[in-house]
């Protein structure tokens, strides 16, 4: 269920990205500088989305780790309380943005033809990269060095084999989890290298065109890694089609 929220959030981004790149790509062979009527939204919807990716990603290591350092608490790790965080996560990526909207930060780049925040030294952009980015991604590693120190732990003192294997196991997905989150950071590097020369001066020209191109390499890595490597999701994917009913025919002798 938390991967498949993550897949929900990646495919919202990707159809987002998509949408942005029909857009600016139509405005370029008309050779054209026109803001439409859903420019805002989407610069509006690549904010919300971008922020239930990565704590979609936070969400699944904090179940990880409620799973390996308090498997008795089985009440953190219900169904009931997973949909709770998840329900709250998307309501709260969409509230999050409405600084973003009353303050008039989204706005038209021509060169770039696209709808995003201005990168330049404010509150909200400030505000923006702690909230959407740091704690998310930092809470994420954060708890994947915390998980390698207690199984390390664990492996020292007298534990009993399916325990460890099973802890083993769950820090093995963490693992995972860390790798797709290196490559969101990785592939945004020159976002967050703009982003860092706005404070100081102009960043260059069609900047957010070199951005989001990068990033947009990402999701598919992404999208293509969280498939493959990720065992629970394609065995839903099976029962789903095994539950298929299969008709018979009858024959009269």
């Amino acid at each position: 269920m938390l991967v498949a929220n993550s897949c929900l959030a990646e495919l919202l981004i990707t159809c987002d990205l998509f949408w942005m790149a029909i857009f600016a790509l139509e405005n370029d062979l008309k050779q054209q500088q026109y803001m439409d009527s859903f420019c805002i939204f989407r610069g509006y919807a690549i904010y919300t989305t971008c922020f239930t990716q990565n704590y979609s990603y936070f969400l699944q290591a904090i179940y990880r780790y409620m799973s390996i350092v308090h498997p008795t608490r089985l009440f953190w790790r219900s169904k009931r309380v997973q949909i709770f965080f998840i329900g709250l996560s998307w309501f709260i990526g969409v509230i999050c943005v409405f600084p973003h909207l009353f303050t008039g930060r989204i706005v038209y780049h021509s060169d770039d033809q696209i709808c995003q925040m201005s990168l330049n030294l404010s509150v909200v952009t400030v505000y923006n990269v702690v909230l959407l980015y740091l704690i998310p991604v930092n809470g994420t590693i954060f708890i994947y060095f915390k998980l390698v120190r207690y199984v390390k732990q664990m492996s020292t003192h007298v534990t009993s084999a399916n325990t460890l294997l099973r802890a083993q196991r769950e820090l093995n997905m963490v693992h995972r989890i860390v790798v797709l989150v290196s490559l969101l950071v990785a592939f945004g590097l020159p976002y967050a290298i703009f982003i860092f020369m706005g404070f100081f001066t102009q960043p260059p020209k069609y900047h957010f065109r070199i951005a989001y191109t990068s990033i947009s390499v990402s999701l598919i890595i992404i999208m293509i890694t969280i498939f493959q490597s990720t065992e629970p999701l394609k065995a839903f994917i099976s029962r789903k089609i095994n539950r298929r009913p299969i008709m018979t025919v009858q024959t009269a002798e």
